[in-house]
């Protein structure tokens, strides 16, 4: 029963309708059902008959009238208030929760449960006879109307729509509220579990510590951390009982005495993840209740059952990203929390084996220490580590070497019949399997396309695909019974031999059943179980119908595998991921697919490009829909759930799947069901050409990004008060995104911004352009790949990572090139000349996007505000540190130290300026002080502003460089090029303080001092005060090494005659066409497709 059925369901009741409208999305009219997966969404038609809708930005013509329902709406149709004249009551607008400052959320209900694509344009599910308003596996609800005289709170903690509730009576009247009070980032952690190990079943003792020793939530009492704001502490018992069922567990909270009743192993940690999360809702019922009697006195119940005997994780380990032994148990405490028992690691050919040097080959393999370490960790929390290995298809990272010529069938496919094929398999499987204590085993042979096609056929003869694929699977099958092993398969092949078609709509194709193909052959192994995978589809009957043939094959009992978005993109897509899973298991839990064992699947294909730990809330989800026999899932429980057993804000992890979730466009067509993986293709395609960006020309993408990227960075910086714990500690891993968003509101529409000016012919609005956005793009396309690679080491194995080190370095190259294209041809300046001087320095004045600017200085004033402090990062001597820039903390750098400065380093922080130069620069006649930004000509503080909050005036140049302003006389104006004709100078590093003297030549020269600039031996540009550097490449070359250095007049820098200045760019002559009719929401594409035009098919 939801909250609202608490209330009488009066026409005009205003309390009724404000807690059944809250948060909730309002359907007008005949607008299409959308597939409410949250219950997010309230229809009209369900509204009292005499209401009326207003939207709060429109007009109000019509009076209120007593007897009729007004709702109110913001401009999305999130509802805000209801009024009735009858019963008045206002209800404020909706906030999951707030920000690190105590102010509201700026992040809606609707953008915040993005997990549920807003208006989705399907029908109802037509299986789903369940209630939308029933509760959540687990809920904490406690009444928000006025107060009574004497109080009373209610905590029901039920499952599967236990009804079942304690009442606590409390002795002093509850406090007068005039509104729920969500929790906030800021608030402190309240009460923590104590979990006695010692006092613990043994078998449970070693789990138990893994998690509460390593597990980074803050519910956990460890006398190693001190958290003061802690109140209360429950405690925790574990009882193992043969009464309780296999799948459930009981949990009775009395006054804070934590009783656990299980059976399985598994079950156990189950219920503890049940108990984090029953503390974080019962904070979340005393913020909103103003009583803490749901933490200090907590009386209730939790009883589940789960819905299936296996539910399994595969983590992909063969697309490059190896998972690291620390990140695979990392997992497994999320796993073990969250429920799952089984844990699958997908290994082409990513495992050692004796005598195969070539197996794996740089491919950092797990060694048979590794794994038995995995089991180990993994057996002591009740979760069963199953190999999943691949003996048919997806072996050509084997297959490249010559030592496995011989056992080609195709490029990819091993050859089939061949007595040594099975020899190898025989190896494989020995190998794999002797580490762990399963009796499982995963055989894959999925996608093997072209079985029998290539050098099968030369010495066989041509046969049938699906005979072939059978003989085959006999054969590997007869090998895992002779080790003791019961195996599994990919189930995709016997539907496409069976259409003869490899495409994928012939696995999905409901009218192809393979049963008939199959009678003609032996058939497949009784004992051999079907996994059926399908990511794609959101209606449950289409899983229910696939099921069923595959028992028609003889399989009574398939798997079912659904997939978290994790494969092309860089971070998981999660709103469609909920869709497809939903799906998938209200199908497998339904009377007509009923299935014993679900698989959720994480794929890396395009390279792994992705953070894996991005699909923890998918994992959540399935988990939590897995041990209820309901089809729906509570936003409320599942942000609880995340909060408390990943250490996550499911809101803003949401959030960051709107990298791929782009604002529509009027005319755009989002029938699509598949989900676009557009920050990718935005990311890698090739600057100059931009040839994809047509697709998205009519969308306003620089906002969007930029937006998105200051509140994921905000999230993923957010610190707790000194001494506290913090609530999401999960959040940092949101940087990745929010650098990524930060990378694409500068890269977006680019090109057209370049193409407008060139073609116009004006060379001073094209250098501006490359200043205020190329060249800052590049910074910040730096830093991303500085992250990403600190990450990626932090969580995978090094090996792999040097494929996206090769996209990134692409793309840092055509952004360099492109640079010095454009610049050549404004400023008119050979190549050489140009490189040299950005590689000696820049000044002060250099450009700051917003998106750029770190999150605590976003605002200029609030910069100078801030007195500078000491930092290693200032001293110029020594060993100098890679600057972390805006968005990175020391942890993530620690290690990256590059050593001492080279010798010639300190020779270039003071620089001649030519008299003529200096000058000219003193006789501006604008009256507005010049700053030079990257090469070193001149932009008025007024058109590109520095650091400061307010541009120099024209009697007083300041040099302001990010929190220290100091005054130095006009006449003698710190930095110097007037006209683009006159060749770009070898700029200064500023200091606090800046002097113009003359030299013996009566050369102006300008004099650091208390520099507070320096360039480290990586050539990256520090500025600032400790934590609030940026990154600006500066390709430095010692004099020796400088191509340009000594060589003589007429000479070029690669010994031919001198540079030619770039006089055209016909890159931005081009007129770009629309390549694809369909809308960008449905273009998922790979690395390919996108980096130049010669490489799409």
């Amino acid at each position: 029963m939801s909250l609202g059925d608490t209330y009488q369901k009066s026409p005009c009741n205003a309390v009724h309708w404000t807690h059944m409208l809250e948060g909730k999305i309002i359907v007008e009219g005949r607008d299409p059902k959308p597939m409410d997966v949250e219950n997010l969404f309230y229809y009209e038609h369900d509204l009292p008959p005499n209401h009326r809708i207003i939207h709060i930005y429109d007009d109000e013509s019509t009076q209120r009238r007593p007897d009729r329902l007004t709702i109110y709406v913001d401009r999305e149709n999130i509802f805000l208030n209801a009024f009735c004249m009858i019963q008045t009551i206002a209800s404020t607008e909706h906030t999951l929760r707030g920000r690190k400052n105590g102010a509201p959320s700026s992040a809606s209900p609707k953008s915040s449960a993005v997990a549920l694509r807003k208006k989705q344009k399907m029908e109802p599910d037509a299986m789903d006879d369940g209630d939308s308003n029933a509760p959540s596996p687990m809920h904490i609800s406690t009444p928000t109307g006025p107060a009574s005289t004497a109080a009373e709170t209610t905590a029901a903690i039920g499952s599967a729509g236990d009804t079942a509730a304690s009442t606590v009576e409390m002795t002093d009247p509850e406090p007068q509220r005039l509104e729920p009070r969500s929790l906030l980032d800021s608030d402190p952690i309240r009460v923590n579990l104590v979990v006695d190990i010692e006092d613990a079943p043994e078998h449970l003792q070693q789990g138990l510590r893994q998690i509460v020793e390593n597990h980074n939530v803050p519910y956990f009492y460890r006398p190693d951390r001190s958290n003061s704001a802690v109140q209360y502490r429950w405690h925790m018992q574990f009882v193992h009982s043969s009464d309780i069922a296999s799948g459930a567990f009981e949990v009775r909270n009395n006054l804070g005495q934590v009783q656990v009743l299980y059976n399985r192993t598994i079950d156990a940690f189950r219920a503890l993840g049940q108990v984090l999360t029953a503390a974080r809702a019962a904070e979340v019922a005393a913020a909103d209740s103003g009583s803490d009697v749901a933490l200090q006195a907590p009386e209730f119940t939790i009883s589940e059952q789960a819905q299936f005997e296996t539910l399994a994780l595969m983590i992909d380990c063969s697309r490059n990203g190896v998972l690291g032994v620390k990140s695979v148990q990392a997992m497994l405490r999320n796993m073990a929390l969250m429920g799952y028992t089984m844990l699958q690691l997908y290994t082409e050919d990513t495992y050692k084996v004796d005598g195969e040097p070539f197996f794996g080959y740089l491919r950092g393999g797990y060694t048979q220490a590794e794994l038995r370490a995995i089991d180990d960790y993994a057996f002591a929390m009740g979760v069963e580590v199953v190999p999943c290995i691949q003996t048919l298809g997806h072996l050509g990272q084997m297959l490249q070497w010559p030592r496995y010529a011989g056992l080609r069938d195709t490029s990819e496919v091993i050859l089939s019949r061949l007595p040594e094929t099975y020899e190898l398999l025989e190896k494989l499987i020995a190998t794999v399997s002797a580490p762990l204590r399963s009796k499982r085993i995963h055989i894959g042979m999925d996608e093997a396309y072209g079985v029998g096609e290539g050098r099968f056929r030369q010495m066989f003869g041509s046969q049938e695909g699906t005979a072939i694929f059978v003989e085959h699977l006999a054969r590997v099958h007869a090998i895992c019974e002779q080790h003791g092993l019961r195996a599994m398969i990919w189930s995709d092949m016997l539907f496409c031999l069976a259409a003869k078609n490899n495409a994928l709509y012939a696995y999905y194709d409901q009218s192809n059943n393979p049963a008939e193909a199959l009678s003609r052959v032996e058939g497949i192994p009784p004992d051999i179980d079907l996994v059926f995978w399908d990511y794609y589809h959101t209606l449950p009957e289409i899983y229910a119908r696939k099921i069923q043939q595959h028992r028609e094959l003889g399989c009574e009992n398939p798997w079912m595998a659904g997939g978290a978005w994790t494969w092309s993109r860089l971070w998981c897509y999660l709103p469609f991921s909920f869709e497809s899973n939903r799906a998938s298991l209200t199908a497998a839990k339904s009377p007509a697919g009923r299935v014993s064992s679900f698989m959720l699947t994480i794929w890396g294909d395009e390279g792994n490009e992705c953070d894996f730990f991005s699909a923890l809330p998918v994992m959540m989800y399935v988990a939590n829909h897995a041990h209820t026999p309901m089809s729906e899932i509570a936003v409320s429980f599942m942000e609880n759930s995340f909060a408390a057993i990943c250490g996550g804000s499911l809101v803003d992890w949401m959030l960051a799947s709107r990298i791929d979730e782009i604002p529509q466009a009027a005319d755009a067509d989002i029938r699509s069901q598949l989900p676009s993986n557009m920050s990718k293709w935005l990311l890698w395609e090739d600057p100059m050409l931009s040839f994809m960006s047509p697709q998205y020309a009519t969308l306003d993408l620089d906002s969007h990004y930029t937006n998105l990227a200051g509140r994921l960075l905000e999230c993923a910086l957010a610190f707790p008060a000194p001494g506290a714990l913090a609530r999401y500690p999960l959040n940092r891993l949101l940087r990745l995104p929010g650098l990524l968003a930060r990378v694409l509101s500068l890269k977006c529409h680019l090109r057209d911004r370049l193409a407008a000016p060139y073609k116009a012919g004006d060379r001073t609005a094209l250098l501006q352009v490359a200043e205020t956005r190329l060249r800052p793009l590049i910074e910040a396309q730096r830093e991303l790949w500085l992250y990403h690679r600190a990450r990626w080491h932090r969580i995978y194995k090094p090996f792999g990572w040097e494929t996206l080190e090769l996209r990134y370095g692409g793309l840092t190259a055509r952004l360099e090139t492109m640079y010095d294209r454009i610049v050549s041809y404004a400023l008119q300046q050979p190549y050489s000349l140009l490189r040299r001087s950005r590689g000696i320095g820049v000044a002060a004045g250099i450009s700051r996007h917003p998106a750029l600017l770190p999150t605590r200085s976003r605002h200029p004033s609030k910069v100078l505000e801030e007195p500078l402090s000491s930092s290693s990062a200032m001293d110029t001597t020594g060993s100098l540190p890679l600057a972390p820039g805006p968005s990175m903390l020391a942890d993530e750098t620690a290690g990256m130290s590059v050593g001492e400065a080279p010798a010639w380093l300190p020779d270039i922080t003071s620089t001649a300026i030519t008299s003529a130069a200096a000058a000219t620069a003193a006789a501006d006649t604008t009256g507005e002080p010049v700053a030079t930004i990257g090469l070193g000509w001149p932009v008025t503080t007024m058109s590109i502003p520095a650091c400061g909050p307010q541009p120099p005036t024209a009697d007083v140049m300041s040099v302001i460089t990010c929190g220290a302003t100091t005054a130095a006389p006009a006449p003698a104006p710190a930095v110097t090029v007037a006209e683009p004709q006159i060749s770009p100078v070898m700029t200064a590093f500023p200091g606090p303080s800046l002097t113009s003297q003359q030299n013996g030549n009566g050369d102006a020269m300008l004099q650091n001092s208390g520099n507070i600039t320096t360039i480290n031996a990586l050539g990256v540009r520090e500025l600032g005060g400790e934590g609030d550097f940026w990154l600006q490449p500066a390709p430095l070359l010692p004099p020796e090494l400088d191509p340009v250095e000594g060589i003589p007049a007429g000479i070029g820098s690669l010994g031919e005659e001198d540079d030619e200045v770039v006089e055209s760019i016909p890159e931005l002559e081009e007129d770009l066409l629309c390549i694809y009719e369909n809308a960008y929401t449905s273009l998922l594409l790979d690395y390919g497709r996108v980096t130049a035009p010669s490489r799409l098919g």
